[in-house]
């Protein structure tokens, strides 16, 4: 019984989600961005960008093949924001990981092993969706039903053995301030001699 009634809630929630996403579609897409590192230490630079550049309470959907990069994209921007980088890897077997940054948390979700959107659902992920945390879900398009209206999508791809592009889309309502702010600084923090930790 308790199982059953578990169920419900579950698809219930995913029901009300639907009709509301129906009633109150998503707005159209208002940034992308294409960014191409060249090695890890670039990647970690991009961290750096992000963490100082998106906004509390900012949903990630990480997209990309088994070892694309997106578990390495979130150590870099951990790091960024004050946790130990060692400490970040991936959620596989434990579905989610929580860090506590230098100003705000960072909440780690990882649906490669989910069934579906039920199981993800009953992770509870508003609770963190609705923090002032940095949310970060790999394998993101398993899932995609259970993001909120609001996400940005970073897309992971290989283009040789050290080099990632990363394709960053927003997905809902984002100020076009955003964009402008990536850009910027990633062009400053990505220069041969940047200034010591300009951004």
């Amino acid at each position: 019984m308790q199982l059953f009634f578990r169920d419900f809630v579950v698809k219930f929630g995913l029901w009300l989600r639907t009709l509301s996403f129906l009633f109150f579609p998503k707005s159209a897409t208002t940034m992308s961005i294409e960014i191409e590192v060249k090695n890890e230490q670039q990647t970690d630079i991009l961290g750096r960008v992000l963490a100082k550049a998106l906004p509390d309470g900012t949903v990630v959907a990480l997209l990309g093949t088994l070892g694309a990069g997106k578990t390495r994209l979130v150590q870099a921007i951990a790091q960024a924001s004050g946790v130990d980088r060692e400490e970040v890897g991936s959620p596989t077997f434990v579905l989610i990981k929580e860090y506590q940054g230098a100003s705000r948390p960072i909440y780690h979700f990882d649906a490669y092993r989910l069934r579906d959107v039920s199981d993800f659902l009953e992770l509870g992920p508003d609770e963190y969706f609705d923090s002032d945390g940095l949310s970060f879900v790999e394998w993101a398009d398993r899932v995609e039903d259970a993001l909120p209206r609001d996400y940005l999508e970073i897309s992971v791809l290989p283009v040789d053995v050290t080099s990632r592009r990363f394709t960053i889309t927003a997905r809902g309502d984002f100020t076009p301030e955003l964009e402008t702010l990536i850009l910027e600084r990633w062009r400053r923090a990505s220069r041969p001699h940047p200034k010591n930790g300009e951004l």
